[in-house]
């Protein structure tokens, strides 16, 4: 049971779900959905912990960044139905509509020069 809260737990907070449906479309590393968000990097990676706690996304290390990946491959039954669902929720949203915009014009090239 401590699972199933978790993820609804995950869920409960709008920027996460924006997150997952961001990661939808393409990994992303932490400037780049900071970037799109608007959010403090401090914010975005508490967001990407707890999602990353309840197995619905997962990170691999790339050169100087940390890529997020949705888990589409979960042990976990519930984040695998959870996950099925997600990808046909807010289809008709503005504001994931406005993510998915803002997604494909991020570039971790430019956004995390360092």
């Amino acid at each position: 049971m401590d699972d199933l809260a978790a993820i609804f737990k995950a869920l409960s907070e709008p920027n996460r779900i924006r997150i997952l449906k961001m990661l939808e479309i393409r990994p992303l590393c932490v400037c780049e959905i900071t970037a799109v968000l608007d959010l403090a990097v401090s914010t975005v990676s508490k967001h990407l912990s707890i999602l990353k706690a309840c197995g619905l996304i997962y990170d691999v290390c790339e050169n100087k960044w940390v890529i997020y990946h949705l888990n589409r491959r979960p042990g976990s039954k519930y984040v695998r139905e959870i996950s099925q669902l997600l990808k046909n929720w807010l289809a008709d949203s503005e504001i994931v509509a406005a993510d998915r915009r803002k997604v494909n014009r991020v570039d971790r090239n430019m956004l995390c020069r360092k």
